[in-house]
């Protein structure tokens, strides 16, 4: 009698998620149309149409450092049907970054999938004396606070990178923030700036063109864009990370086995060949696609990290 009393408590839910999705998903992004993270979400709303037959919404909510997204799917409905895709900056890095958020990260997203890792490359001028990463660090120990490097705004991930790089290798290098990558980029290759973290996509193309140096790239193997340039385990420094990601989340309390069915029809499209062709590759990106449980554990480790790395770059957005 027990047995037959859980498998009816059971039935409502297996019923559910067999016939889920039953109408349009909605998926919020908080970046604009085009970019790197755009691109990724609607590569893989396509495949999720062309799987379940339901159109996946994309909704672009840029602004407040991801704040405006995170918001919006805090206060949707925990039905299966809304879904966020975003950085760490709101899973991890905003409960630091800001005094008082409208949203709390732990309470109000419930994780789904750590989608992808977005690897940074530590670039610097052509005519930088130090052709890798050891060589960087000693020059910069020789040279405490003459070294300047550069960042797309205070908090940003390539900030926090290099804030962390300072930290754990004990150097004095001075920070300079730009309002975009674009700005950087031209100091590198005019030798007005001296080092930064930047997006593989990014800045791969001036690599090839010889306009600056690549001393190392962060994730588990050399970026296929730019095999010359070594990774950190490769340099010598394999405890060192520079990426950052793009998870999945929905509102807290949306039924865990629609949660589960959305990460692991996701985690299929993104480790496809056919996907980290189109979508990945170019951009630097590494398919993960793990399930809510590993994700929800990655988050705690994250978190910790997290504010480590905000102390030692000094940032705070409000």
């Amino acid at each position: 009698m027990r047995l037959i009393a859980i498998l009816l408590a059971l039935a409502p839910a297996l019923v559910q998620a067999q016939t889920y999705p039953s109408k349009p998903v909605r998926i919020v992004v908080p970046y604009t149309a085009g970019g790197p993270a755009d691109l990724l979400v609607r590569g893989l709303g396509q495949k999720l149409t062309d799987a379940w037959g339901q159109q996946i919404v994309v909704e672009n909510k840029p602004g407040a450092n991801e704040i405006i997204a995170a918001q919006d799917m805090a206060k949707s409905p925990p039905d299966g049907y809304n879904y966020l895709l975003a950085s760490d900056a709101v899973f991890s890095l905003n409960s630091y970054l800001y005094s008082k958020l409208p949203y709390d990260p732990v309470k109000d997203l419930a994780p789904v999938s750590k989608l992808v890792n977005a690897n940074l490359m530590l670039v610097a001028r052509p005519d930088f004396p130090a052709p890798s990463v050891r060589e960087l660090i000693d020059y910069a120990k020789k040279n405490p606070g003459k070294l300047n490097y550069g960042s797309v705004g205070a908090g940003g991930v390539n900030h926090l990178a290099m804030a962390w790089f300072n930290t754990v290798n004990g150097l004095d290098m001075q920070h300079v923030a730009y309002k975009g990558l674009v700005q950087g980029l031209q100091d590198i290759m005019t030798s007005r700036l001296d080092v930064m973290f930047a997006v593989i996509g990014g800045a791969a193309p001036q690599l090839k063109a010889g306009k600056l140096k690549g001393l190392a790239v962060s994730g588990k193997a050399r970026n296929a864009q730019i095999p010359d340039v070594p990774t950190f385990a490769e340099s010598g420094y394999p405890s060192f990370d520079a990426s950052f990601y793009f998870g999945l989340a929905a509102p807290a309390g949306t039924p865990r086995e629609l949660v589960a069915k959305f990460a692991a029809e996701s985690a299929k499209i993104v480790n496809t060949a056919e996907f980290r062709e189109r979508f990945l590759n170019n951009l630097g990106f590494e398919p993960v696609g793990d399930t809510p449980e590993q994700f929800a554990a990655f988050l705690k480790q994250d978190r910790e990290l997290a504010a480590k790395k905000v102390k030692a770059s000094g940032a705070k957005l409000d």
